[in-house]
């Protein structure tokens, strides 16, 4: 009876891993198995240097060198059962406009925050309605006007600049900005807080890759990563 309870327990155990496994975060997984592994080396370790054994170090060398490329493979695999992450996007806010960039697609959009054309996406807009709200976030907030500019140059291509209210660069007055937080930085990185020096690179070159004036990208926006990246590495 006890072997069957142990058995029934053992089962039961094993579905509830697994279950964990399939649903939580591929990271949380990862760090997870890493750590097991590590725990049971140094365990095995310990044991065999207490028990005069220490030649067996060896043994439990070569038993945990194929577990690594294991390792890399249950990554690869893990990641590429549970498909393309959702929400994987960079934010800028701004007074006038919420801007979203897509990680994975390289796709820009935005969402009014004030104004006449509040809560309405950008990419739901007219060429004359995007007109209007650049002009009137250009009398009151250089931030949104540079990123709307930032949007019509993408979708537009220099087009709308030929518009006689389209005015200068507002870019060109970016730099009156106030100084960016912490918070800001993150959101735009599309980082969690406390995230590694390396995390912060990859994140950065892969957004620079996007949003680069020479790869068809915004100075502005290009302006903004490189500034979040600097502040979170200065600090």
């Amino acid at each position: 009876m006890p072997w069957l309870v142990l058995g029934v327990s053992i089962v039961i155990g094993g579905i509830l891993v697994l279950r964990w496994f399939v649903d939580a975060d591929v990271k949380k997984v990862l760090r997870f198995a890493r750590w097991t592994g590590i725990g049971l080396v140094v365990l095995a370790s310990v044991f065999l240097l207490i028990s005069g054994r220490l030649a067996w170090l060896w043994v439990v060398a070569m038993g945990v060198l194929p577990w690594i490329s294991r390792f890399r493979m249950l990554r690869r695999v893990v990641q590429a059962a549970r498909g393309p992450r959702s929400g994987n996007q960079s934010r800028v806010e701004t007074r006038f406009v919420t801007m979203t960039l897509d990680h994975d697609s390289g796709d820009m959009d935005g969402e009014v925050r004030e104004g006449p054309y509040a809560g309405r996406r950008l990419s739901e807009m007219t060429l004359e309605d995007l007109m209007a709200l650049y002009r009137a976030a250009r009398e009151a907030d250089v931030q949104s006007a540079s990123v709307l500019e930032s949007y019509l140059d993408r979708f537009h291509g220099d087009s709308w600049r030929d518009d006689g209210d389209a005015g200068g660069d507002a870019g060109g007055n970016a730099a009156g900005d106030g100084p960016m937080t912490k918070a800001e930085a993150y959101r735009i990185l599309n980082l969690a807080p406390g995230a590694s020096k390396a995390e912060i690179n990859k994140s950065h070159r892969d957004l620079m890759k996007k949003m680069h004036p020479d790869h068809g990208g915004s100075d502005y926006l290009a302006a903004k990563i490189n500034e979040a990246k600097e502040k979170l590495l200065g600090d």
